[in-house]
């Protein structure tokens, strides 16, 4: 017999399959595709490689998701035929239990690819952490979530580039910026921006007392080209240093690092992690371009909540989430109250469900780009 929370499992996996469903119009995306694949079979399909690019990467979002669409529809399937099966034989409920996970991940894994589906979600994206106040213990927190996120990058199978990394002075970092390069790197992590706090009992002091340190992180997509950004010349002040840590003899003797500051907004950039300083002034200057451009997007946002007067509990580089470790061990995002007590694989970059989350939360409240 098929016990209750079993059953509310499978009403929930059906709900949420039959929303998908109304909103992904597969037979119109299969007539897209084909209309995408007879356009790049024609003679003339190379003659603008640039328009040529934008519709190969168009048809290849489009099968992805019809594919993606089409498993799910098998699985669900099979869930229906389970269901009849379990109805014959009881012995056959603890198979269909497993019918019912595969069917409910498939369904997550869609709903994921629905909500991505942002402005420059599928960009690549630069990721920067700062520490905040208090000192060795701040710093070792900011290199905490750099590892955390890294964790998270490599086991999405993403490539991780190191921009600018400054060394605390005793220990963890006073500031880091990587780019991860990857399918919706962009999307997946928009909604991490903000400030994390950590509760634990410090390993710098003596007195084995309970601190609560602070470090904020910020996300940025890698900008495509045809987006327009005004930076005036005059507007800026380019400073050159000689890049510290890793990078070889070359890198450590030249002042190939450039640090930019944008005079009107204050707002500074910097990046040492190529060996010229022509590169890493142009790096620089993309992040920049990014950093501009969120700005802009911010001002809208506190715009429309002003306007709406619903959205005053998101503010942009408010805290958003805490790590406690002492007394008790728990992760809680206060935005979408989602939490888990396992707070080494959270740390181990086992954040997958904290922004399946976020994703839902913001979706629901009609926020798509950020």
């Amino acid at each position: 017999m098929i016990n209750y929370d079993l059953k509310v499992k499978i009403d929930d996996v059906t709900k949420r399959f039959r929303e998908l469903s109304k909103v992904f119009d597969d037979k119109k995306i299969k007539s897209e595709i084909e209309s995408f694949e007879v356009k790049t079979s024609t003679d003339d399909f190379w003659n603008d490689p640039k328009k040529a690019q934008d519709i190969l990467k168009q048809l290849k979002e489009y099968k992805e998701k019809y594919e993606m669409f089409e498993q799910m529809k098998s699985k669900m399937e099979d869930m229906t035929v389970g269901l009849e099966l379990a109805d014959e034989d009881e012995d056959f409920v603890q198979h269909l239990e497993e019918i019912v996970d595969d069917a409910k991940d498939a369904v997550e894994k869609f709903e994921l690819v629905m909500m991505l589906n942002g402005k420059f979600d599928d960009l690549n994206c630069y990721l920067s952490i700062h520490p905040g106040a208090g000192g060795t213990e701040s710093h070792d927190w900011a290199q905490m979530l750099l590892r955390m996120y890294t964790r998270w990058a490599e086991r999405k199978g993403f490539e991780i580039e190191e921009i600018d990394l400054q060394p605390g002075e005793e220990a963890g970092i006073n500031s880091a910026t990587i780019m991860i390069k990857g399918d919706y790197a962009y999307g997946f992590l928009k909604y991490e921006r903000g400030v994390h706090r950590l509760v634990r009992i410090s390993p710098f002091d003596a007195a084995k007392r309970r601190h609560t340190s602070f470090a904020s992180v910020n996300i940025l997509p890698e900008l495509k080209e045809d987006v327009e950004v005004e930076i005036k010349d005059e507007d800026l002040r380019i400073d050159t240093y000689r890049a510290s840590g890793a990078g070889g003899q070359h890198v450590n003797r030249t002042d190939s690092a450039v640090r930019i500051t944008h005079i009107p907004t204050g707002i500074v950039v910097s990046c040492q992690n190529e060996r010229s300083q022509f590169q890493n002034k142009d790096t620089a200057m993309r992040i920049l371009k990014a950093r501009l451009y969120q700005l802009e997007l911010e001002k809208r946002q506190a715009q429309l909540q002003k306007i709406q007067g619903t959205l005053k509990e998101i503010s942009w580089g408010s805290q958003i989430r805490s790590y406690v470790f002492q007394p008790y061990t728990m992760v809680k995002d206060h935005r979408t109250d989602h939490e888990s007590g396992n707070i080494q694989a959270v740390m181990d970059g086992e954040i997958d469900d904290f922004i399946y989350s976020e994703l839902v939360f913001f979706a629901k409240m009609g926020i798509v780009d950020i």
